[in-house]
């Protein structure tokens, strides 16, 4: 087959919302797979779209345990169907906070999960597994070596995304904390912006965090606050309200993975103290933001970009 033909596209169940996307900014066959659950529970699959002597991508974040095991199914299939290559897309690493053990016996799931994958066989023409913002780099080297791993980085979507958001206002590029503070001082040094961080203390006898301070002026100034994911939103909202009390006109939150468990978002929205949650499209939950008036900046064509010049 041809080096410029079309590669083969298929997508895991809960990522059909992302194929559009993908389909728009490269050149793509579109696979279809077969699926049904059976009343015991048991999933049945079937490759449609032959994937004989085919360069395959494989697109599906993994958000929750049934996606890793879709994803594995669906890379053994494809492999065994005789693929010449595959790209296994991974917008959103499901377990990324696991990536070390704290206390004795916790298991690091993300290294668990980063096997799982490495264990569908390998193509002739190789396999590769493209990864978006990871909450860790390590996590990268997880994978095994028989498949090459490559981490996108995002900051190109997310600096366009705060400057959209920013809408020509003068404003300060935040963090949560200052365990996010060197990486969002390297965004806004690339935007021209000042950075900034709440100090935090913990308790020693509770474990209890308080925010101390503010470490830059955001009097009169509109902050828009960089984290990797939302989860419950608390620490976000903790920081907000440091940053509003110090002074700031407005916060506005801009996020890699929009996680927003239950009604996590419904929360945030309505607590008054978020302006607007906006982040990027590689979460299912980006869905429901963009429906709620966030903005929404598409991965594809970051990640389509990586798996052409692969």
């Amino acid at each position: 087959m041809s080096q410029d033909a079309a590669k083969l596209l298929f997508t895991s169940g809960r990522y059909e919302y992302l194929r559009a996307a993908f389909c728009e900014t490269g050149t793509f066959d579109e696979g279809h797979i077969e699926s049904k659950t059976f009343p015991d529970g048991e999933v049945y699959r079937r490759i449609l779209d032959d994937p004989w002597g085919r360069d395959v991508v494989l697109l599906g974040g993994t958000p929750h345990d049934t996606d890793w095991l879709e994803i594995y199914d669906l890379g053994c299939g494809i492999s065994r169907a005789g693929a010449r290559s595959l790209s296994i897309v991974i917008p959103y690493f499901g377990y990324s906070t696991m990536e070390r053990a704290v206390k004795p016996g916790e298991i690091v799931s993300a290294k668990t999960r980063a096997r799982l994958i490495s264990a569908i066989p390998p193509c002739e023409g190789g396999t590769r597994t493209f990864l978006f913002d990871l909450h860790t780099d390590g996590i990268e080297f997880y994978f095994s070596d028989a498949h090459v791993t490559h981490h996108v980085y995002g900051s190109p979507i997310i600096t366009a995304l705060a400057t959209d958001v920013a809408a020509g206002r003068d404003f300060v590029l935040g963090a949560t904390d200052a365990g996010r503070a060197k990486w969002v001082e390297s965004l806004a040094r690339k935007m021209g912006c000042e950075p900034a961080f709440v100090y935090k203390r913990r308790d020693s006898s509770t474990g209890d965090l308080t925010v101390t301070g503010v470490n830059a002026s955001v009097n009169g100034r509109v902050v828009i606050i960089y984290d990797d994911m939302i989860r419950t939103g608390s620490s976000l909202l903790q920081a907000a309200s440091a940053y509003l009390d110090a002074g700031a006109t407005e916060v506005h939150a801009v996020v890699s993975h929009l996680v927003l468990p239950g009604d996590a978002l419904d929360r945030l929205l309505d607590d008054g103290r978020i302006g607007s949650i906006n982040g990027t499209d590689s979460h299912p939950k980006s869905v429901e933001v963009r429906a709620r008036g966030g903005r929404i900046a598409s991965v594809a064509p970051l990640l389509v970009r990586g798996i052409e010049r692969s």
